[in-house]
């Protein structure tokens, strides 16, 4: 059984082996709204495909066009074998639905470590920030310095943004990439800490000038979006 969920994924569980993120574009609002629906209805009225799976979340993206998706598997092999036993009808529903999704790729990832309380205080995440790092080429043990350099930046800050909730670092396995899933309360708390440097994001710090001047840091993409769907074991 699958069942959906408007609850936030827990991006720190443990038992969360590889973590993919991937990103569809659908071009309008309206093929957005469609395509979720197409998900989740692709999902509902099958079994859940596999127990290593620990749960599947997509996000619109504030640009009108693209879908975010998240899934928490306990391992690769896991996800290998989904592939080739379920993954293909899922897709012919959805495509069906909705023809013309631009499938960007998939990116496979490792939890590094996450930043903000363990207790939210109640507090729901209103805007999902994805913080896209790509260097030139990979390197491992850049990829940990790098998060650990904004971790300490980030610790600097004598009066962070009220409204950043948490923030979640994923390290691509092939060593190029790194992938930050940060929590908001809204879209607007973002906007405004971004437009104020010295509130959380990019003071004009040393520490925060060591983290935009990294060696090897090739580019740097900012997106948000919503939570749309959540589908969990039943």
């Amino acid at each position: 059984m699958t069942r959906r969920t408007d609850t936030h994924p827990d991006l720190a569980d443990p038992r969360i082996g590889a973590p993919f993120f991937s990103t569809w574009r659908v071009g309008t609002p309206l093929r957005q709204r469609q395509t979720v629906e197409a998900i989740a209805g692709a999902w509902e009225r099958r079994p859940w495909p596999a127990a290593d799976l620990l749960g599947y979340h997509v996000y619109t993206g504030h640009d009108a066009s693209t879908l975010l998706h998240y899934s928490q598997w306990t391992g690769e092999a896991a996800y290998e074998a989904f592939v080739k036993t379920h993954r293909q009808e899922r897709v012919d529903e959805i495509d069906t639905a909705v023809p013309g999704i631009d499938r960007v790729g998939l990116g496979r990832y490792r939890h590094y470590r996450s930043l903000g309380p363990a207790d939210r205080g109640g507090r729901v995440p209103g805007c999902v920030v994805i913080v896209d790092i790509e260097f030139e080429g990979p390197d491992a043990e850049r990829q940990r310095a790098w998060v650990d350099a904004v971790a300490e930046a980030l610790a600097s800050e004598p009066a962070p943004h009220p409204g950043g909730i948490s923030a979640h670092f994923h390290l691509s396995t092939d060593g190029a990439r790194v992938l930050n899933y940060a929590e908001w309360e809204s879209a607007q708390a973002h906007i405004d800490a971004l437009a104020a440097p010295g509130d959380g994001i990019g003071s004009a710090s040393e520490l925060w000038t060591r983290v935009q001047t990294w060696p090897g840091l090739k580019s740097s993409t900012v997106s948000r979006y919503d939570h749309a769907l959540g589908l969990l074991p039943g």
